[in-house]
C-alpha cells in the first residue's frame, strides 16, 4: 500500500486500513472510531471517482458515515469490475477497498516526481490545481504547471523545496510542512528505486496540515532484487494476465489494441516491426520481445500468449539471428502451431544464424506458414492476410489460406 510507504517515510497521510471483504470493511471503519470516512476501490487505474461497477454502483470513491455503510458499499465493490477511462472496456476487478478517515480540505495541489528524458534525471511536476486530471490542467492552463528538474547527484535541497512551496502558494506553517514533505518524497523516490510518485491530491487541511490523500507509485522492475519488500506487495490480478504469463517465461510482452500479433527478438527490431506494420495500414496487437537466448519452449509459450488474444487475426514472426538461432525459433514455431492447432495466418521472416536450418525445418514440417525474406513484403502480406481473416470472421466463414 502506498499509504504505508508514505507513512514509513514520515509523510503525513490519513489513518486507514485495507479490507478484502465487506466484514473487514465494517471492522476497519469501526476501528477508526469516526463517522467521517471514505471508502476507495483499490485498483491500478485512475478515474475511480467517475467510474462505475458491474454491480451497478456509480463511483469508486465514496464518502461514508458508518461501519454499516462501509460494509454495504464494500459488497458492491469487492469481487466486482470497475470501469474507468483508464481500464478500457474490460474493466478491472476490485479485490480490496481502503477505508480511510475523511479530512476537511482547504486547498488541493498536485505533486509528482518522474524520470525526465530531456534532463536525464528526476523532475518534479507540481500544480496549485490538484484533485483533478492533471492532463486537463496542462491542456487548459499550462502556466499552472510548475516543473523543477533535480540534479540526482545533489538531490532536492530544503531551499529548493521551500521555493517550490512558495510557487504553489503555501504560506505560514503549511509552507514549511509542504517543503518537508517534498524533500521526504524525493528521498523516498530514490530509496525505493521509483520511476514515478504521483500525489493527487496533496492537500492543506482545515487545521493547516499538509497531507497526501491519494498516491500512485511506479517502480523500476530491474530493482526487484533489492526492493523485495516493495515487490512483495504486487497484485498480479491488477495486471494484464498475458503480461504476467510472459514474465514467467522471461518474455517482454505488452498488449496493444491491434489485430496483428508480433513475435520478434530485440526491442529495437520489435519497435521497427510494429512501425512497418502500421506503415502498411495494419495495427499491431502486441509488443513481444523474446530476447536473444530464447528456447523452443519459450517460443511456444510466446505463441500461446499471442493466440490467447481473441482479437488477433494474423501474426508476424521477425527474427534476426545473432545469439538467437533461427533453427531454435523454427522448432518453437512448429511446436506451437501443432500444440495450439493455430488457425490464424502466420508470416515468418528468418535471417541470421542457422537460417538455412530453420527454413529447412519449416519447409519439412508440412505446416502452412507464409515464409518471406523481405521485411517490407512480409509486413504487407501479414496486413492483407489479417484483413482477409477479419472479413471472414465477421461473415462467420472459416478461411484456410495457403500459398500456391
Amino acid at each position: 500500500m502506498s499509504a504505508n510507504l508514505l507513512s514509513e517515510a514520515g509523510i503525513k497521510v490519513p489513518q486507514g486500513a485495507v479490507a478484502t471483504s465487506p466484514e473487514e470493511a465494517f471492522q476497519a471503519a469501526k476501528k477508526l472510531g469516526t463517522s467521517d470516512l471514505v471508502i476507495k476501490a483499490q485498483v491500478l487505474a485512475g478515474g475511480r471517482g467517475k467510474g462505475h461497477f458491474d454491480s451497478g454502483l456509480q463511483g469508486g470513491v465514496k464518502t461514508i458515515y458508518s461501519p454499516e455503510e462501509a460494509r454495504d458499499l464494500a459488497s458492491k465493490m469487492i469481487g466486482h469490475k470497475i470501469f474507468t477511462k483508464q481500464t478500457g472496456a474490460h474493466g478491472k476487478e476490485c479485490n480490496k477497498v481502503f477505508i480511510v478517515e475523511r479530512k476537511y480540505v482547504r486547498r488541493e495541489y498536485y505533486f509528482a516526481i518522474l524520470m525526465d528524458r530531456a534532463t536525464q534525471g528526476p523532475v518534479i511536476v507540481a500544480s496549485s490545481q490538484g484533485g483533478v486530471d492533471i492532463e486537463t490542467v496542462a491542456a487548459e492552463n499550462p502556466d499552472a504547471i510548475v516543473k523543477l528538474p533535480v540534479d540526482i547527484k545533489r538531490g532536492l535541497s530544503l531551499e529548493a523545496a521551500q521555493g517550490l512551496a512558495d510557487k504553489l502558494g503555501f504560506v505560514g506553517n503549511a509552507r514549511e510542512e509542504a517543503a518537508d514533505a517534498f524533500v521526504k518524497l524525493y528521498k523516498l523516490f530514490l530509496a525505493k528505486d521509483a520511476t514515478q510518485i504521483e500525489i493527487n491530491p496533496l492537500v492543506e487541511t482545515s487545521d493547516h496540515q499538509v497531507m497526501c490523500m491519494d498516491a500512485k507509485f511506479g517502480f523500476d522492475d530491474n530493482a526487484n532484487f533489492r526492493q523485495q519488500d516493495v515487490f512483495s506487495l504486487r497484485d498480479p490480478t491488477q495486471e494484464d494476465p498475458r503480461e504476467v504469463q510472459a514474465e514467467k517465461w522471461n518474455l517482454n510482452y505488452i498488449g496493444l489494441d491491434g489485430r496483428i500479433g508480433c513475435l520478434v527478438n530485440g526491442a529495437g527490431l520489435a519497435m521497427s516491426t510494429m512501425d512497418i506494420i502500421k506503415l502498411h495500414g495494419g495495427e499491431p496487437a502486441n509488443f513481444l520481445d523474446v530476447g536473444g537466448s530464447a528456447t523452443a519452449k519459450q517460443i511456444c509459450e510466446a505463441f500461446k500468449i499471442i493466440s490467447s488474444d481473441a482479437g488477433v487475426s494474423a501474426a508476424l514472426v521477425n527474427i534476426f539471428g545473432g545469439i538467437m538461432r533461427c533453427d531454435v525459433v523454427a522448432q518453437g514455431i512448429i511446436d506451437a502451431v501443432k500444440e495450439l492447432d493455430l488457425k490464424i495466418p502466420l508470416v515468418v521472416r528468418l535471417q541470421g544464424t542457422n537460417v538455412d536450418a530453420g527454413k529447412k525445418l519449416i519447409n519439412e514440417s508440412g505446416i502452412a506458414i507464409f515464409p518471406c525474406d523481405d521485411l517490407d513484403k512480409a509486413a504487407d502480406l501479414v496486413v492483407k492476410l489479417s484483413d482477409i481473416t477479419t472479413l471472414a470472421q465477421k461473415a462467420g466463414v472459416h478461411a484456410q489460406l495457403s500459398l500456391d
